[in-house]
């Protein structure tokens, strides 16, 4: 042991120290610099087990067409997974990004971060669950009867099984929807619904959805159906939860705080390496104590203070 500490104490000389706890300090840093590389790079989006496409035109805002987005990340998927999907710019952005533990749980708002651009608004957020859940409004002309919309999904992700759903607006006749739709069912709330699933979509394919009817009245369905419309209205609803707003992605904190504690303890390594450094010998005066250096007479053998033989 004694050897040891004198190669690193003296025989390294006394800069030695000082590069040793440099370079621990570069150590640790180096796992959380390509752990925050890692989380800047982009990511691919992870496949859907299932995708469910509901366009309900002028539900409860008139003259836009509610889009409700249900997916369900695969199951070989590794959570949390991180995911980027385009919307319309036209909405605006999304009035509901949520998630939650099951198929029809109670869903709970999810933080995400939105980038605009000319043509689409990109939504990114990680999902610690496989179901999450996005309603947007896409607005459209109503100024005429007849009346027709078109909402694209972008096809950022692939999805095994595409189930759509168009509701038909209250008081609107001669709905046509491309792709067809060939199921229809009449709904709790008293509107009529067409429906169908479509086949597997894969990643960057986009799929267009068309719908067209006439319809004279102005109001929207909400409206019209009174009160059947509050169910509807509230199905649609996320739970509370925490809010919907942007902010920094767990993985980036964690890092941050991490890379904040790493500078702590390599400034703590390298402040005490440098003052545990051996320092240079002083000059004694002449004729003093070896061990000491109190001084001594020339008839001196034992050192006054300390007790120690002179040479």
């Amino acid at each position: 042991m004694k050897q040891v500490q004198a190669f690193f104490g003296r025989a390294a000389g006394p800069g030695f120290a000082a590069r040793i706890a440099a370079f621990a300090l570069a150590a640790l840093l180096a796992p959380a610099l390509a752990l925050a590389q890692a989380g800047g790079a982009a990511k691919a989006n992870p496949r859907l087990a299932s995708l469910g496409i509901e366009l309900w035109p002028e539900y409860d805002r008139a003259g836009a067409t509610l889009v409700i987005l249900k997916a369900e990340i695969a199951q070989e998927v590794k959570l949390p997974a991180t995911v980027s999907l385009r919307i319309p710019a036209s909405a605006g952005g999304p009035s509901a990004v949520a998630f939650s533990r099951t198929p029809s749980g109670g869903l709970m708002n999810l933080q995400f971060e939105q980038q605009q651009a000319a043509d689409a608004i990109t939504l990114r957020f990680e999902i610690p669950e496989r179901f999450f859940h996005i309603e947007l409004y896409q607005p459209f002309p109503t100024v005429l009867p007849a009346r027709s919309f078109t909402y694209t999904w972008p096809g950022d992700l692939a999805a095994d099984r595409v189930v759509l759903v168009v509701q038909e607006p209250a008081a609107s006749t001669g709905l046509e929807v491309q792709p067809k739709l060939e199921r229809s069912a009449t709904g709790e709330d008293g509107l009529r619904y067409v429906s169908a699933e479509l086949t597997a979509q894969p990643a960057g394919k986009a799929l267009p959805i068309t719908a067209r009817y006439t319809k004279a009245d102005l109001r929207t369905s909400v409206d019209i159906m009174k009160p059947k419309s509050a169910a509807g209205a509230a199905a649609a609803a996320p739970a509370p939860g925490a809010p919907a707003s942007a902010g920094l992605p767990f993985p980036v904190s964690v890092i941050a705080l991490l890379v904040v504690a790493l500078l702590a303890i390599g400034g703590a390594l390298l402040f005490f390496a440098l003052k545990r450094q051996p320092k240079a010998p002083t000059a004694l005066p002449h004729g003093a104590c070896t061990r000491c250096g109190a001084p001594r007479r020339s008839a001196d053998r034992y050192c006054g203070k300390c007790g120690a033989k002179l040479a």
